[in-house]
C-alpha cells in the first residue's frame, strides 16, 4: 500500500517532532527546568512533612497550603 504525498509529509513532521527527546535542544531544556521545579517542591514538601521546614520569619510551618506556596516559590527561583 503506497502512502500519498501528504500523508508522508505528516508522518515527517511527526516524527522530527520527537526527533529531540533525548537530546539537547529545544524541547530538551524546557523539560530539564521542569524536572528541577518539580524536584524542588518535592523536596520542599518532604521537609513540610518531616517537620524540618521553616518560614522566612523563622517559624516552624504547621500549614499544609503554606508549604505548598513556599514549594512553589523555590521552584519558580530555581527556574530564574
Amino acid at each position: 500500500m503506497a502512502l500519498s504525498q501528504h500523508a508522508k509529509e505528516s508522518l515527517k513532521r511527526i516524527h522530527k517532532s520527537y526527533r529531540h527527546a533525548d537530546r539537547p535542544g529545544a524541547g530538551a531544556r524546557k523539560r530539564e527546568n521542569l524536572h528541577s521545579g518539580e524536584e524542588k517542591v518535592h523536596a520542599t514538601m518532604g521537609e513540610f512533612k518531616r517537620g524540618t521546614l521553616y518560614s522566612g520569619s523563622g517559624h516552624k510551618v504547621t500549614d499544609r497550603k503554606q508549604a505548598i506556596a513556599i514549594a512553589m516559590e523555590q521552584a519558580r527561583k530555581s527556574k530564574k
